[in-house]
């Protein structure tokens, strides 16, 4: 596996969710066990918090009160929290207390060639980007891959692109301009796949994609707000015209933490 630096903008603290008292019921501590007791805690609270049995918004018990209710040091339930704060997992608000910061988990299929855009409407999530680069340039890797002179111009856009205003990809794009010169006037804004339809009069064909699991860099870990490298997945796609030319290339880093892709395989 493998790890940009524009703070976001916080997200409105939700009004306090009284904790489920069964859901700590879940809980079952291996004292005998070499594992230390706070990882096997913070193992199994985010189990729950990934299954929604806690639900983000959901306030937590204060580290002495859960303490005694699964007969562990004080210390124990610190080292948890601290651990999945540093995950962005958990929260703390002052008297608001300990709250669950869970992104939303997506499921989308992978069946059609679709951008971001029309992903997250999809699901029922309002989605938006925020510009981090733009800039035309030469490359000659890029150059190579586009099967074009070294010479060519390509636009490069990078953005972070969210849903529901929740952070959920760093995505660095190439253009091809020799094809599409019209793309250099794009503002970013909406997406491309329709810019390249309607203003460049170009129609997609079809997409070569894979995916990959990867640590996030720096820059990726920095607009997600992780306090340390997280597991992400890795997209990487070269996408077509009908006429089987290479338009766009992309490298997108989804959060390991939300993205969860189902495939639809025929018998």
């Amino acid at each position: 596996m493998r790890s940009r630096p524009d703070p976001l903008t916080p997200d409105p603290v939700p009004a306090p969710v009284p904790v489920l008292e069964d859901v700590f019921d879940l809980v079952r501590l291996d004292q005998a066990s070499s594992r230390p007791l706070y990882l096997q805690l913070t193992e199994q609270l985010r189990t729950l918090i990934d299954a929604g049995a806690l639900a983000s918004g959901q306030n937590l018990p204060a580290e002495r009160v859960l303490a005694e209710r699964l007969k562990v040091s004080r210390t124990t339930v610190k080292h948890c929290y601290d651990e999945l704060r540093s995950l962005s997992v958990l929260s703390t608000h002052g008297r608001g207390g300990t709250v669950v910061h869970a992104p939303p988990r997506l499921s989308p299929e992978l069946r059609q060639l679709k951008g971001f855009t029309q992903e997250m409407r999809e699901l029922g999530m309002t989605p938006s980007s925020r510009l981090l680069e733009r800039a035309v340039v030469q490359d000659r890797t890029m150059a190579s891959v586009f099967k074009r002179p070294s010479t060519a111009s390509f636009l490069r856009v990078v953005r972070l692109r969210l849903a529901d205003d929740c952070p959920m990809s760093r995505e660095v794009a190439w253009y091809d301009l020799t094809l599409a010169p019209a793309l250099e006037g794009w503002d970013t804004h909406g997406s491309v796949y329709a810019y390249l339809q309607d203003v460049c009069r170009i129609r997609m064909g079809h997409a070569d994609q894979s995916i990959e699991a990867v640590m996030s860099s720096e820059a990726e870990a920095s607009v997600f707000g992780f306090d340390q490298p997280g597991p992400c997945l890795l997209f990487k796609r070269h996408t077509y015209s009908t006429h089987q030319q290479l338009v766009e290339y992309v490298e997108g880093t989804f959060r390991g933490d939300a993205y969860a892709y189902r495939l639809k395989m025929p018998a």
